[in-house]
């Protein structure tokens, strides 16, 4: 078996994706200008990757399947059955839908009660694609904004009372009911959302064309949803998130770590983002996907998120690590200058990223856009060709 094998990821092609930067980095020629929205690399059931074996491309899914001791080891293998996180890369041009990820305990009682149903795993209205919890760690690639985690109540409640249309919403949340203000707005009748949120966006509208809003007020941000025109009724309940949750502002190669339970979104900006090898998403609006608003409500937690932004935590003067609260996976940067060798010892099935440069693995150049799959329990040594950049996946001991 060998130590190092190059592995092809999957292209997903979003509607809110970007049509250059994915396509640059990868040596893509975009001839259709599809949206590149993410880039997929593990083995996931929706969009396995594959590696490059003397015998042609090899599906690394059906291998795990096949030996999981020797492509995950043993530990791994007996722990999870199946690679335990799914790597991505992101390129956020329109934000995403306001969404909240399930714990593992109620991912498994959710799909289970859905298999009951006889709901199809593939149906438009199914909550519950697996039985995973999908925590998930984001480092950006770019200047990154997003939604996470909703305002701490002296702020909400300041939100709440600085826009006219929301101040009968104080009753509802008397400076500390997260819970029964968010309720009560997502289930209030159409005609009622839409008598609050029909001025609140045309305010917004209003003072984006003035130039009086940047990125780190709402009204930008609501703005930019409907940049196309406001809607006369049937407005989105999402907007309302825009106004109550943190927005939160990365600088490139810092992250954060979104756990079970924090409602959030991404705003606009590209990314590395690493997770639990799972789909399941509960959405809140800001989405034509679908939208089961009892069944998010019962997952969201209803506290007041600090955003914590990670810098990374050096390891030695090559590599930095970002901390993550969980052990599905880890994520590590690593910086090489020319000529510079670098040995990784691994104990998982590792996927090392070149994001910049050109790097030699096992007499194999990797350059940026390549993602190399290394075996577990055994010892590459990386050199560079070029100044380099990587990020590697793994799954911690």
């Amino acid at each position: 078996m060998q130590k190092a094998y190059k592995l092809l990821g999957k292209h997903r092609h979003y509607d809110w994706g970007g049509k250059t930067f994915l396509p640059n980095l990868m040596g893509v020629e975009n001839v259709n200008h599809l949206p590149y929205a993410e880039y997929w690399m593990g083995a996931h059931a929706l969009a396995a990757s594959t590696i490059q074996t003397p015998d042609g491309e090899k599906d690394l899914a059906q291998f795990i399947k096949e030996q999981p001791n020797q492509w995950l080891g043993k530990e791994v293998a007996t722990k999870f059955k199946t690679l335990p996180y799914l790597y991505k890369i992101l390129d956020v041009q329109e934000m995403l839908s306001i969404q909240v990820h399930p714990s593992k305990e109620n991912a498994v009682i959710g799909f289970n009660a859905e298999e009951a149903k006889g709901i199809s795993i593939d149906a438009a209205n199914r909550n519950y694609k697996d039985e995973n919890h999908k925590p998930e760690l984001m480092v950006a690639l770019s200047d990154f904004w997003l939604l996470h985690g909703f305002l701490a109540p002296a702020i909400l409640e300041e939100r709440l009372n600085s826009y006219i249309y929301f101040r009968p919403l104080m009753n509802e949340f008397r400076g500390v009911d997260y819970q029964n203000l968010y309720s009560f707005f997502m289930q209030l009748p159409m005609e009622a959302s839409d008598s609050i949120l029909k001025p609140l966006l045309e305010e917004a509208a209003e003072a984006v064309a003035r130039g009086t809003v940047t990125k780190k007020d709402p009204h930008y941000w609501a703005n930019k949803y409907y940049k196309d025109g406001i809607p006369l009724k049937n407005i989105d309940k999402g907007i309302f998130s825009i106004y109550i949750l943190n927005i939160v502002n990365i600088p490139k190669y810092q992250g954060i770590f979104q756990g079970a339970g924090i409602l959030h979104a991404y705003l606009e900006g590209q990314n590395i983002e690493l997770m639990a090898n799972s789909d399941n998403v509960l959405r809140g609006g800001l989405t034509p996907k679908h939208v089961d608003v009892k069944e998010l409500i019962q997952h969201v937690s209803f506290v007041p998120t600090y955003p914590l932004i990670l810098k990374g935590e050096m390891l030695n003067d090559q590599e930095t690590n970002y901390p993550c609260p969980v052990p599905d996976f880890g994520l590590t940067k690593l910086r090489l200058n020319a000529g510079e060798v670098y040995t990784i010892s691994t104990y998982s099935l590792e996927l090392l990223l070149v994001m910049e440069g050109e790097v030699v693995i096992e007499d194999i150049a990797y350059k940026a856009g390549d993602t190399a799959l290394l075996t577990p329990n055994t010892m590459v040594k990386l050199k560079a060709k070029l100044p380099a950049l990587l990020f590697k996946a793994y799954v911690p001991k």
